[in-house]
């Protein structure tokens, strides 16, 4: 029996790395992509509909960061819209993993092997973080932002917001700090495509406290010096750890001997 040739040698290697890959035209990839897309949106408009339900509940757990702050409605309707932006929020936030899903969905079967093996967990940690970064921005950010805010001028003015005005500092802050988390998940994919080291990002770590004190300032809506320091410092941690998940992924790396060789068809 005579020896595998290299191309097909070759081509047994790509259907290694591309196990279940289906040829497709330009027009029917097009058409996935837009039944995906088409997927998502009902999703985020469900989502969007039940939170709308639930929105009183839902804004008062947003107000609990105040305290016993009064919150006016300054204008007819404000509330009405504040609700409807409030429950797009929501049923964003709350349909991303489904997002996530078809995002994958569309990608992983024309991806090779080690590729799936690289994004698949990325985006579930982006996804983990995201939340994560809400949730320390409901717990911690908005607190020290408000404590300060109204302790700054309780002795001149009495405390009287806007629901709307409120409502807006406290999504944005959100927003904002659940996007810096996912600063780790960016160092992921730097390291394991080989673009940055550990040792040069750790190396830069005085730009980086620089860097994070500005995103801190531009990120935080308030601009005050509590919650820009907080929000420093959950930043510079962040990439600390992204730090670890490189050194990580190049020990693994380095476990590997240089001169193995791919496992071919006659083996």
């Amino acid at each position: 029996m005579s020896p595998p040739s290299p191309i097909e040698i070759g081509d047994s290697k790509q259907r290694m790395d591309l196990p279940n890959e289906v040829e497709m035209p330009l027009l029917d990839h097009l058409e996935e992509l837009r039944q995906r897309v088409l997927r998502s949106l009902i999703a985020v408009v469900l989502a969007a509909g039940f939170s709308l339900v639930l929105v009183k509940p839902l804004v008062r757990l947003l107000e609990e960061p105040a305290g016993s702050i009064r919150f006016l409605q300054l204008a007819p309707g404000e509330f009405l819209f504040v609700s409807i932006k409030v429950a797009g929020y929501a049923g964003l936030t709350a349909a991303l993993p489904y997002i996530l899903y078809q995002g994958l969905a569309f990608v992983l079967p024309g991806l090779t092997i080690r590729e799936r093996n690289l994004i698949a967990p990325a985006v579930g940690g982006s996804a983990v973080l995201f939340f994560a970064g809400l949730i320390f921005a409901w717990w911690a950010l908005i607190p020290a932002a408000l404590g300060f805010l109204v302790s700054y001028g309780a002795d001149v003015v009495e405390p009287l917001w806007s629901i709307e005005r409120y409502l807006d500092f406290v999504l944005l802050l959100m927003l904002a700090t659940g996007l810096a988390f996912q600063l780790p998940v960016l160092q992921f994919l730097l390291g394991i495509l080989g673009i940055l080291q550990w040792k040069s990002m750790l190396l830069a770590w005085r730009w980086v406290v620089i860097s994070s004190a500005i995103a801190g300032a531009v990120l935080t809506p308030s601009t005050d010096p509590i919650t820009m320091m907080l929000l420093t410092g959950a930043i510079t941690g962040l990439f600390l750890i992204g730090v670890g998940l490189v050194a990580l992924t190049e020990q693994f790396r380095g476990e590997i001997p240089p001169n193995a060789r791919p496992p071919s068809v006659a083996d």
